[in-house]
């Protein structure tokens, strides 16, 4: 049976922190769900109630979307090794773009990379538990670097090129302002 928190216990932490991949979940009041997973060096959990997710450039942008009209996620873990426990912190995000202030100092906690395209800074309201017995086993056996290699030949100028091209809009036709707040 599922438990809920109101906060993540250093419990919680340790299992995101030990995870390889997370996965993300938004919607808008209509249209399509998006689950998309996470992974590389892309988040951090900065408090009780605080993670902070790098989003990196992608094929969509959903999220953004999603959360300049309605703003709610869901974050998941599920323990693929050895523990059976799936987490999901549920909570309502500030959007951070490259242009924003706070947006610099955030990155700073990542690695460096061009294809930073946003950062969500989560208020987690409700954490929850459930056992994960039906989550099978998987061994991680390392993380990816396609996409950092596509990032570095794109460049600076490329990525901005590609998110004119491919990320102004969610599947659904929703502006993910990614260019700027008159971007639509």
């Amino acid at each position: 049976m599922g438990k809920q928190f109101e906060s993540m216990s250093e419990d919680h932490r340790s299992f995101i922190a030990a995870q390889q991949i997370f996965f993300v979940g938004s919607a808008a009041a209509e249209g399509r769900v998006n689950i998309s997973p996470k992974g590389m060096d892309s988040l951090r959990v900065l408090g009780p109630n605080r993670i902070v997710w790098r989003n990196l450039t992608g094929s969509g942008n959903e999220t953004a979307a999603h959360l300049a009209l309605v703003n709610r996620l869901t974050l998941m873990w599920c323990g693929f090794e050895k523990r059976p426990l799936i987490l999901r912190a549920y909570g309502k995000a500030r959007t951070l773009h490259p242009r924003d202030g706070d947006f610099a100092a955030l990155n700073g906690l990542f690695p460096s990379s061009d294809g930073a395209r946003q950062i969500y800074d989560v208020a987690v309201e409700l954490v929850q538990s459930s056992c994960g017995y039906a989550v099978p086993y998987f061994d991680h056996a390392g993380p990816r670097d396609t996409l950092e290699k596509w990032t570095e030949d794109k460049g600076p100028a490329g990525i901005e090129s590609y998110w004119r091209e491919r990320n102004r809009h969610s599947i659904d036709g929703l502006p993910t302002h990614v260019l700027g707040p008159e971007d639509a």
